[in-house]
């Protein structure tokens, strides 16, 4: 039976900055638009990782039964390890998806905007069909354009709209960003998984493309997200403080181009680019309140 702490691991706490940035920048947009609601902000939260830790333990239970993790890189997974029985780890994945699925529905009777709740659906049929299904688009090599629609675009301007009921160009932009720096962790996760992905048929952006491709691609995708803003300084001068999310960018990219960081040598890089996703959202966010 897995412990506690295996439970924990097994909802990977490093891949949670991604579901909190777009709904903080979300959030900011928001108010920027003179509309910001607190129960919308606390309950588009909820969402966000519960989506996130929902797909975390889908995917452990979809590439745990279907031997993909058998011979993986990584941190243990719950059920290839054998820690818990894949049913227990399925329930978990529905369960974090129900509890996801109720804060939409408050957000939905706060706001009014019944229709989010079929968006909320779709969101948790694409957690689901990332790894499970008789075709999961992650083994298509689709990951990582799917991360930047639902943790992105749909996280961030969901939770400005279900706030403002409009968009701004600010709020587009700062979707792009954190969608981007999304798709960057998955890129990062998935060079990581390269060897092992190949051998299982998992065919991944970053198989399909290659490992030198795949890391510059990490490094690109960091990089437009951490200077789109500056596209914005001309409205919004303090669109600046966003610079000082470029000193945390430096390192993870670096360990990316280097060939010789590999395997476990990149799993350093998932926590840095959380660290990212964090500075970059609290510097918008900010610009956007101050400005």
């Amino acid at each position: 039976m897995a412990t506690t702490e295996q439970w924990i691991a097994g909802a990977r706490p490093r891949t949670l900055p991604m579901a909190i940035a777009p709904v903080v920048i979300g959030s900011a947009a928001g108010a920027a638009m003179g509309s910001f609601h607190p129960a919308i902000a606390v309950l588009a939260l909820i969402v966000g990782l519960g989506l996130q830790v929902g797909v975390n333990y889908a995917n452990d239970y979809s590439d745990g039964v279907r031997g993909t993790d058998d011979d993986r890189v990584g941190p243990t997974r719950l059920t290839a390890s054998g820690a818990a029985e894949p049913a227990r780890v399925k329930q978990a994945a529905f369960i974090s998806f129900g509890v996801a699925g109720a804060a939409g529905i408050g957000i939905a009777a706060i706001s009014g905007m019944w229709w989010m709740v079929a968006v909320g659906a779709v969101c948790v049929l694409a957690a689901w069909w990332y790894t499970g299904g008789s075709k999961p688009y992650g083994y298509l090599g689709l990951g990582e354009v799917m991360v930047f629609v639902f943790f992105g675009l749909v996280a961030t301007l969901g939770t400005a709209y279900a706030m403002a009921a409009e968009l701004s160009v600010s709020a587009i932009i700062g979707a792009v960003s954190a969608g981007l720096i999304a798709s960057a962790l998955l890129m990062a996760n998935n060079v990581r998984d390269i060897p092992t992905d190949a051998e299982t048929g998992k065919l991944t952006l970053a198989v399909r493309v290659g490992d030198r491709p795949a890391r510059w691609t990490y490094a690109v995708m960091v990089a437009v997200a951490v200077v789109a803003p500056l596209g914005l300084v001309g409205t919004n001068p303090w669109m600046l403080l966003v610079v000082l999310s470029w000193l945390l960018c430096a390192g993870p990219i670096r360990i990316m181009l280097s060939t010789r960081h590999a395997g476990m040598a990149l799993v350093k890089v998932l926590q840095l680019t959380g660290f990212i996703v964090l500075a970059f959202a609290a510097t918008f966010s900010l610009a956007l309140l101050l400005g």
